[in-house]
């Protein structure tokens, strides 16, 4: 039980700026820390879902649910994912070999196409986020888990870009087989929820699954396998398009049901 819990602080120190205890980063707790991740998800659609129910209760502005909706996760993370989804848009912009690439996103300065995309990502989050008609709590509390189940498990299946870095740390730490099949049954689970929600909730897994695929092939082609920065960049678009996807859905319900 202390080494699990061992493994959930560390998810949560890594992956979050929450405050919690401090246990060694040895190899005995970073084994399931990947395991561990998806629970950041469930504070961040647990903190999304309290917000939106605060917003609803005092009568608040779309834009100011909006806000807070796109920044909470930002908030919660620290922006640790937003690092490696800037980084990643720097490399791909670059058009340079993968080698070329692996250098760009180990340079610690932030390039121009970094900076164009992150305002984009706000810009589009913050938009999605204000116009989106009905916010489904458990649909959003699914879906942040899922982002990071996948995330996880795409360093314990996929290659890994170099043997250096901490997604390369990560899977040397934990046992990569009995992880993948732990990742793929949660994240399989969480799938399958997720689209009981209804239309929205199978349009927001089908687009998590289809980011996924395209990362695995992305990684491998651009990059020669995956990493800490890319795994960023996957989380971030997934939860993205997962938004766009249920944004989508509920304004063409409407539409569909005049046609029918």
């Amino acid at each position: 039980m202390k080494t699990l819990l061992g493994a959930v602080a560390i998810a949560f120190s890594m992956f979050s700026a929450l405050p919690v205890p401090q246990v060694p980063w040895d190899e005995k707790h970073m084994r399931w820390m990947l395991a561990a991740f998806p629970l950041v998800g469930l504070v961040i659609g647990g903190a999304c879902w309290a917000w939106e129910a605060l917003c609803g209760a005092l009568a608040l502005p779309a834009v100011l649910r909006g806000a807070g909706l796109c920044l909470l996760p930002v908030l919660i993370t620290g922006g640790v994912h937003l690092d490696g989804y800037a980084d990643t848009w720097d490399a791909l912009a670059s058009r340079a070999s993968p080698e070329r690439r692996q250098e760009i996103l180990k340079d610690p300065r932030m390039g121009a196409f970094a900076g164009i995309h992150l305002c984009c990502y706000f810009l589009a989050s913050f938009a999605l986020w204000t116009a989106l008609p009905r916010y489904d709590g458990p649909a959003f509390l699914l879906a942040f888990c899922l982002s990071r189940a996948l995330s996880g498990l795409a360093i314990a299946a996929f290659p890994l870009a170099r043997d250096t870095g901490l997604a390369h740390a990560f899977a040397a730490a934990a046992d990569r087989r009995r992880l993948r099949n732990v990742l793929s049954v949660l994240a399989a689970l969480l799938t399958v929820n997720l689209g009981l929600r209804g239309a929205a909730g199978f349009a927001m897994a089908a687009a998590a699954l289809m980011v996924f695929l395209y990362y695995r092939r992305m990684a491998r082609r651009d990059f020669g396998g995956v990493s800490g920065d890319l795994a960023g960049w996957f989380l971030q678009t997934a939860e993205l398009w997962m938004l766009a996807a249920a944004c989508a859905v509920q304004y063409l319900e409407p539409l569909w049901r005049n046609l029918i």
